[in-house]
């Protein structure tokens, strides 16, 4: 198999990236309301994954999330956001923690549905979230993050291969990329996609290059720095193997 050659990712060469854009518009654009959206509905596991570990309480936890996303979207907590973060992904953390210490002060009793204005995010993306007697919030937020990291750099090979006509094959090796398949398994697979065990070995090291490219051009839209990648990358795996 053979794929085109595509631009590097690892370099400083990045198109202007979603929370850069936030950063210079603070939402007061259109621009800039439909990067924070964009950014808002990627993320919105972390922050559901942070408030189910802090309140014990799933429903409670879903309830804040939607009022917390309802108050960023508004334009109100991103104006705070400050350029020396860099990192939305630390941004979105202290937020959010903020957040909780008001509603904690306050007392506030939220109603399901009351006085919340609809925000459109999905609950299964949050999937089966770390326990909580485990991690601790942070730590939860942390790997919920690089989960959905990684969810969106396959989500974005995949339609990569759907466009060169290769997605069957992507779906068949797609347990070795996440490293849920068993390496002895190869074989089956290589023979079962037409191909000699060596040649999808190499296809699969290309696709493997492929989705770490992916994955840097996810992180990098998170990043108002374009050299912090690397960094973040491994923060990312340091949270997944928490």
């Amino acid at each position: 198999m053979t794929t085109e050659p595509r631009p590097a990712l690892d370099d400083a060469s990045f198109h202007t990236t979603r929370w850069t854009r936030v950063c210079l518009a603070k939402a007061d654009s259109d621009d800039g309301r439909k990067a924070l959206a964009d950014l808002c509905a990627a993320y919105y596991a972390p922050v559901m994954a942070f408030l189910r570990c802090e309140l014990r309480d799933a429903e409670a936890a879903r309830e804040l999330s939607h009022a917390f996303f309802a108050g960023m979207l508004a334009g109100g907590t991103i104006r705070t956001a400050e350029e020396e973060r860099g990192r939305f992904r630390s941004y979105l953390l202290g937020a959010v923690k903020h957040f909780l210490s008001h509603h904690r002060a306050a007392a506030l009793r939220m109603k399901r549905g009351g006085g919340v204005v609809p925000v459109p995010m999905d609950d299964e993306a949050v999937g089966a979230l770390p326990d909580p007697r485990q991690l601790s919030p942070d730590a939860a937020f942390d790997r919920q993050w690089a989960l959905t990291v990684l969810s969106r750099g396959l989500d974005a090979l995949r339609a990569e291969c759907r466009d060169e006509g290769r997605e069957d094959f992507f779906e068949r090796v797609k347990p070795l990329l996440t490293g849920d398949g068993e390496h002895g398994g190869q074989a089956e697979i290589a023979e079962a996609c037409g191909m000699g065990l060596e040649a999808f070995r190499m296809a699969m090291h290309r696709l493997k290059k492929r989705l770490r490219q992916c994955v840097k051009a996810e992180v990098a839209g998170t990043l108002d720095d374009p050299t912090r990648v690397q960094e973040e990358m491994e923060a990312l795996f340091a949270a997944l193997g928490s």
